[in-house]
């Protein structure tokens, strides 16, 4: 899980948003780079193959605080949202301290998200997590379009675990900053309980 490196005093962790193909996670990576500033993050990566592409950058928030006098840096990553690519999703989860679900809250668009989220329990079973215990964030996507499933319809169909859901429009900004903040809470009180 997290890394911890005494040369620089920090914790780094490893933030990945999942969710179906163009549900938006590529967007809110890009939106949260952008707002960043410029000297308390990194540069942001994409790695692009034949027929994929991942983002990743790191930074360091100004306001959460230290642990123990260890400041924390997070790392953000999108794993590729086509069902082709599980092996590089596997990849891109090895080492994870919370996900972000990206969901795409289009009506026609439902099957998609149960699709991917049951990836996502396989994926976080098969590196030997329990998802119950993971800090996990849900995040229902582009309730700025007009054929949008109600939240409650949401809720019911992909948050079984009850956990934390954001309405969002990540074109926008809206919705991003405060899941990602939530997460951060989670991951911190999670390595926070770890230390004790």
């Amino acid at each position: 899980m997290s890394f911890v490196n005494y040369q620089t005093k920090e914790i780094n962790c490893k933030i990945v948003y999942y969710g179906p193909g163009l549900g938006g996670k590529t967007t809110n990576i890009q939106y949260v780079y952008q707002k960043t500033s410029g000297d308390s993050k990194g540069n942001i990566i994409t790695l692009n193959t034949e027929n994929e592409r991942t983002l990743f950058f790191d930074f360091l928030p100004l306001d959460l605080g230290e642990i123990r006098g260890f400041k924390t840096r997070f790392h953000l990553y999108t794993v590729p949202g086509q069902v082709f690519y599980e092996a590089s999703r596997k990849l891109i989860l090895r080492g994870v301290d919370g996900v972000i679900f990206v969901a795409d809250s289009q009506v026609e668009r439902m099957e998609s998200n149960i699709e991917s989220l049951n990836g996502l329990e396989k994926n976080i079973k098969e590196q030997g997590y329990n998802i119950d215990k993971l800090p996990l964030v849900m995040q229902w996507n582009k309730r700025d379009l007009p054929n949008i499933c109600p939240v409650d319809e949401m809720s019911k169909k992909l948050n079984k675990w009850d956990c934390p859901e954001f309405e969002a429009s990540a074109l926008s900004g809206d919705g991003v900053f405060e899941t990602l903040k939530m997460m951060s809470k989670h991951v911190l009180m999670n390595i926070k309980g770890g230390l004790n």
